[in-house]
């Protein structure tokens, strides 16, 4: 099972000029496929955020990334250069491919600016844009830049997720809620094993105190036996259980 993480870049998203639309995109891809959404990212156009954010989810072996935004070719589009040195190791390098595409749409115009977005990192392969040809790119099948747009960046996506990523079963889930303190409930918690996903949200409802169950998994049986267990605990105890409307 791989760990989907998604990296929005853009100072503009966070001194609110642009509002962001690409996680609820990319969550919505990846739950509807049956594949885990672990972190998103949403950092300005710094390459020490952008680096170390990259570095941090190359330490994930299980780790696929799509990155959104910096791709293009103005000063503060830092992705491609960023990218090459943490995936790669290796500087730019003009991509045969993404140079005649970009020609190919702009003719004189592709020059001198237009025509540094073919520089990608060594051995990177494209991705397609369907708005104006110049391409996105992945690495190594796992990690895939695309651009901030989402007319252009969307479709990207949901190329690579059909050619590389096929669909799971989805991630079944039970949720209930718990009339006691979440503190009551801790050693219940415990002895959940690691790979159920499990979480819990404390609510106040004046002077009383609940908490929100939430536990999944891919297979049915073994989310039915701890949710069982959960549920078995909870009444031994005396507490109530509600379900979740």
């Amino acid at each position: 099972m791989h760990n989907f993480y998604s990296v929005i870049i853009g100072t503009e998203l966070l001194n609110g000029r642009r509002v962001d639309k690409h996680f609820a995109f990319i969550n919505q891809e990846l739950r509807e496929r049956g594949l885990l959404h672990v972190g998103n990212f949403i950092i300005e156009d710094s390459p020490f955020l952008i680096q170390n954010c990259f570095n941090m989810i190359l330490q994930d072996p299980k780790s696929v990334m799509f990155c959104f935004g910096g791709i293009g070719a103005t000063p503060d589009d830092l992705t491609r250069a960023i990218a090459s040195e943490v995936f790669t190791g290796q500087e730019l390098s003009l991509h045969v491919k993404a140079k005649e595409l970009i020609e190919n749409q702009f003719g004189k115009e592709a020059y001198p600016h237009r025509i540094t977005m073919a520089m990608l990192p060594p051995n990177a392969d494209l991705l397609t844009n369907v708005i104006n040809n110049v391409p996105g790119f992945s690495l190594f099948n796992r990690f895939f830049f695309t651009p901030g747009f989402p007319s252009m960046a969307w479709p990207m996506v949901q190329e690579a997720l059909n050619k590389h990523f096929p669909s799971q079963e989805k991630l079944l889930s039970d949720s209930f809620i718990v009339e006691a303190p979440e503190n009551d409930l801790i050693e219940i918690m415990e002895a959940l094993p690691k790979e159920l996903h499990f979480s819990s949200l404390p609510r106040f409802v004046g002077e009383k105190r609940t908490v929100e169950i939430y536990l999944a998994h891919h297979d049915p049986k073994f989310l039915y036996q701890w949710s069982s267990f959960f549920r078995d605990e909870i009444r031994k105890a005396g507490k109530t259980i509600k379900d979740c409307l």
